[in-house]
């Protein structure tokens, strides 16, 4: 029998009984941007590798406000969050070619948000990336660490 590692599901399974502050204003706080996953910094929003990915690449785009609802967004705000969901699907798709992209948002619990900070996820897609093991034994298999795709984007956005 093969096993796979995924250490990180443990944390992710602990971290979410705990009470939490919010990830996004925590990481738009911080000045240590490769700790707290910050691929990009602009005037009204932020783009954050989420720590807990479904594919390699997976990140989200968030205003830096902590509203909930897109209805609470500026002008501004949208243009600028939906400029950088362009940007950044740009880049997942020159660095990782991807069969295809999720982009979405989940808004309240019920919804399957596990934060009421507004974000939206960009998730690669790849053919056949829902396998036996995805379906039968809850776990994905990730190619790239987060450390190592990290850097991929942001050696990136520095030639965009």
């Amino acid at each position: 029998m093969k096993i796979i590692w995924a250490p990180w599901r443990a944390k992710y399974i602990a971290d979410i009984k705990k009470e939490q502050k919010c990830f996004i204003c925590e990481a738009v706080k911080s000045t240590d941007d490769k700790n707290s996953l910050v691929l990009l910094r602009d005037k009204f929003s932020i783009v954050i590798m989420n720590r807990y990915p479904y594919n390699t690449g997976h990140m989200m785009i968030s205003p830096i406000r902590h509203i909930q609802f897109p209805y609470e967004m500026t002008v501004e705000e949208m243009n600028e969050v939906m400029s950088l969901i362009a940007k950044m699907s740009k880049i997942i798709n020159n660095l990782f070619s991807p069969g295809g992209l999720n982009i979405g948002v989940n808004i309240g619990k019920a919804a399957g948000a596990g934060e009421e900070h507004l974000h939206f996820h960009i998730v690669p897609r790849w053919n056949g990336d829902t396998n036996f093991i995805a379906v039968f034994d809850n776990t994905r298999v990730l190619p790239s660490s987060l450390e190592s795709t990290y850097e991929k984007i942001k050696k990136e956005l520095e030639n965009v």
